[in-house]
């Protein structure tokens, strides 16, 4: 059986690692990065408490061992579900079972300004070149001598108060609190803000509502001017207008306020629903098709606890891909008795770090909330266990050790060429 899985993020690897040296399957693994991201920690990247090849891992040497994965450098064009073959930037592949794990990108919502003028962050490179910008923002603010430019330059705006709008927000505050003055004595910092915006109601709103409230203290805690049912209108790369006519002064817009699935061309436009993503039944495969599957967060699947779909973490993906490879394994092995699994959901729980000994954890099963330095703790510990190799968690480890009884970090360095 030649298994053909498209994206090596948290499904995708998942599936591949999970069909490892699996007698009779040959897995052809596309991925248009040589390297595993690990999402939940770009924020950190972008902020300079950890190096982007931290949370990046070789796919190949994932691989190093296996007599059945090959790894493909190449883009995705289109499927052709007729011949049984995808049509990459590198050429054909054929296959007998198609995975699609593409995942999602950056929803901007069909405005162009937000496209064209604030910085999203799907990948280790984005929250590199946030990193970059935010740091070069006070290097140029240390020479304005125009008081509105500087203001503009020192102002954050982080727009979505999803994990990734919160967790992103709480490192800049600290940043602000404990980093900056001293790299930029010269500079009044009382006078940077940092916005975040949210056009819901509430702070983690997939989440409890002490969990809500409790985010939105944290980071009033910590300076973050937490502004709720604020809904973005405009944005010039200067001035960030708002609908309810009020605006704010930046230069520096980071988006974390929405995904849509990455859909390659060939899919059935009927079976593309909200947020972009493909309609599957509760095997994972693309409705209407024999032998196409879909995964992760670019999967739409309906079930009884969801009827609205399922949340897009890495989560989803990761059990999604456990029973592909189990039943891609049974489908091989032509056991016809055994009963092809439908998928069911096992949500273990959701969390968010808000600063340093600042977190809120929801566990469903039992119906828990933690908050402050133990879910901060669980925080920290989940997320080191899930990093791929040793030596990735452990130099992520010395960072936060070093950052927690330092409160600085060392990698404050600004990348650019120079001609």
């Amino acid at each position: 059986m030649k298994i053909v899985i498209v994206g090596a993020g948290f499904g995708g690897l998942r599936l591949a690692r999970k069909l490892n040296n699996k007698p009779g399957i040959e897995v052809v693994l596309i991925d248009r990065f040589n390297h595993h991201q690990f999402q939940p920690l770009f924020y950190q990247v972008a902020t300079a408490a950890l190096n982007g090849s931290d949370i990046s891992f070789p796919l190949r040497k994932v691989f190093h061992n296996s007599k059945n994965v090959s790894v493909r450098l190449a883009e995705l064009s289109q499927i052709n579900a007729a011949d049984n073959t995808v049509v990459t930037s590198e050429g054909n592949f054929a296959y007998d079972q198609l995975v699609i794990a593409t995942g999602a990108d950056t929803n901007f919502f069909g405005n162009s300004n937000f496209e064209k003028f604030a910085w999203p962050m799907k990948s280790t490179v984005e929250a590199m070149e946030i990193r970059n910008h935010i740091l070069k923002n006070f290097e140029a603010a240390l020479m304005e001598a125009d008081v509105l430019h500087r203001q503009r330059l020192l102002n954050i705006v982080v727009v979505g108060a999803g994990p990734t709008g919160v967790e992103l927000s709480g490192a800049i505050a600290e940043m602000k609190k404990y980093v900056l003055p001293k790299d930029y004595p010269e500079l009044d910092f009382e006078a940077m803000n940092i916005y975040l915006l949210e056009g819901g109601l509430k702070t983690l709103a997939a989440m409890s509502e002490k969990s809500s409230l409790q985010s939105k203290n944290y980071l009033e805690r910590l300076g973050v001017k937490v502004k709720t049912n604020a809904m973005m209108q405009d944005y010039n790369g200067k001035t960030v207008f708002l609908a309810d006519g009020s605006s704010i002064e930046s230069s520096m817009v980071i988006w974390a306020a929405g995904i849509k699935g990455n859909i390659p061309t060939g899919i059935d436009a009927s079976l593309i629903v909200r947020g972009n993503r493909i309609k599957v039944n509760l095997q994972c495969k693309v409705e209407g098709t024999k032998n196409i599957y879909s995964i992760g967060d670019v999967a739409y699947m309906e079930e009884p606890a969801y009827p609205k779909g399922h949340p897009q973490v890495a989560p989803v993906a990761m059990q999604q891909a456990d029973l592909l490879a189990k039943n891609f394994i049974y489908l091989n092995s032509r056991k016809l008795n055994k009963k092809i699994t439908e998928f069911t959901y096992h949500n273990k729980g959701s969390m968010a770090t808000v600063g340093r000994n600042l977190a809120v954890v929801d566990i469903p099963k039992p119906k828990l909330h933690l908050g402050g330095l133990l879910a901060w703790m669980i925080w920290m510990s989940l997320h080191l266990m899930l990093i791929l190799g040793v030596k990735n968690r452990f130099f992520i480890f010395l960072n936060w050790l070093y950052a927690y009884f330092t409160r600085d970090q060392n990698l404050r360095l600004i990348f650019k060429k120079y001609y």
